[in-house]
């Protein structure tokens, strides 16, 4: 038996048949003129979906994880510091990654459900008048509490105090499905992978370098071989690898791009945040809150959601599983049985997320929670009869 159901994880997300299609392919000779045809499309797609002009791509076997230390190996020696704030289950990863690479990382702590606090990172950035600070980490989208940090006010900070420190930023679950502008925001390395906006099974550590960022690597001296973007670019510039590549996967990232930038991107993020209104509505209707604190917060790709004092929030995901073949997220970390989450990003649409509110809404009342079955249906059914209706009235 296989699950027919979506998923509302916040990733793995859904896959479209043509992008799984695209990934299930017969072996290619990776050091044949063919694969170029494949990798050098994907990349430039990559480029586009990130807004930048001037970055240099590179996709590595790998999942997102490995990406936040090709940022960091490639950029970072033994000793160097850098400022990060831990606010939630990924942001702390990123901080232990850093530590684990002999980096000396300031942390500034802040409460699960807000974001990043800019006017502390100002404040320590025009503290730190020897520059000893070379990289400020950023979690854009933090996929464990539904909350985005504002990345462009970092940027300003940086400016502001003519802090020369490198801007590294994960937007695993942000990149391809919310706004993301890496050079208008003067990102030195982002972040993200193949299963999340790109819509594609795991496997793909997607990373993009600023000439700043590139210029770092001829200093850095962190260890580094598997993640050595030197190495990929020198195999880039032959159209290949300097190992064995996901030829699948990179197939269906070329073919992901082009569906992206086909919607256009103010679309895909005009769906997103469509998808999420409703969400949120529904939530609203049910007299749940948010993890996330203020609507300024608010991520258009999961949602957090608080159950009351005393329940725990896992069994509405375990009984979802098992009664409805439907998959949510569980709390992580600090809010650990605190909130369930509904992943509502990649390849979604209106009529798939109402399937997904009506089946939390079952589980949720069959868990003992006051919940009026159809309430939150109708809430979010009110949104997205409100946003057809713009759309038709534009189209007419």
């Amino acid at each position: 038996m296989f699950a027919q159901n979506p998923v509302f994880i916040p990733g793995p997300t859904n896959m479209p048949e043509v992008l799984r299609r695209a990934a299930d392919m017969p072996t290619l000779d990776h050091r044949s003129p063919y694969f170029a045809q494949i990798l050098h499309p994907a990349l430039a797609g990559v480029k586009k979906v990130l807004k930048s002009e001037t970055a240099e791509v590179f996709i590595f076997p790998s999942t997102a994880t490995g990406g936040w230390e090709t940022a960091l190996s490639n950029t970072l020696s033994v000793g160097d510091a850098v400022l990060a704030s831990r606010y939630g289950m990924f942001s702390h990863r990123w901080i232990d990654m850093a530590r684990r690479h002999g980096l000396d990382v300031r942390v500034i702590e802040a409460p699960w459900g807000q974001g990043l606090p800019a006017d502390r990172f100002a404040e320590a950035l025009s503290a730190d008048k020897a520059h000893r600070i070379k990289a400020v980490l950023v979690t854009h989208n933090e996929t464990a509490t539904g909350v985005k940090s504002d990345v462009a006010a970092v940027r300003r900070a940086l400016d502001a105090t003519g802090h020369p420190a490198l801007l590294l930023v994960d937007g695993v679950s942000s990149i391809a499905s919310m706004d993301f502008r890496m050079d208008e925001w003067g990102v030195d390395v982002a972040v993200t992978g193949s299963q999340k906006g790109f819509m594609l099974p795991a496997g793909l550590a997607i990373t993009a370098f600023s000439p700043k960022a590139m210029d770092a690597t001829a200093t850095a001296t962190l260890p580094r071989t598997y993640f050595d973007i030197r190495d990929m670019a020198k195999g880039y510039a032959n159209g290949a690898y300097p190992y064995t590549p996901s030829v699948g996967l990179l197939n269906g990232l070329k073919l992901s791009t082009e569906l992206l930038l086909a919607e256009g991107l103010d679309a895909v993020f005009a769906r997103h945040r469509r998808i999420a209104d409703g969400i949120r509505a529904a939530v609203s209707a049910w007299g749940l809150e948010l993890c996330a604190a203020r609507p300024e917060l608010y991520s258009d790709t999961v949602s957090a959601i608080r159950t009351p004092e005393g329940f725990d929030a896992t069994q509405i995901v375990t009984h979802a599983a098992r009664q409805y073949d439907v998959a949510f997220g569980v709390g992580l970390g600090e809010v650990a049985g605190k909130v369930f989450r509904i992943g509502h990003l990649g390849s979604l649409t209106d009529v798939m997320a109402l399937s997904g509110i009506a089946a939390a809404e079952m589980a949720m009342a069959d868990c003992g929670l006051r919940i009026e079955l159809g309430s939150g249906v109708a809430a979010a059914q009110a949104v997205y009869r409100g946003a057809a209706g713009t759309r038709l009235r534009a189209a007419a």
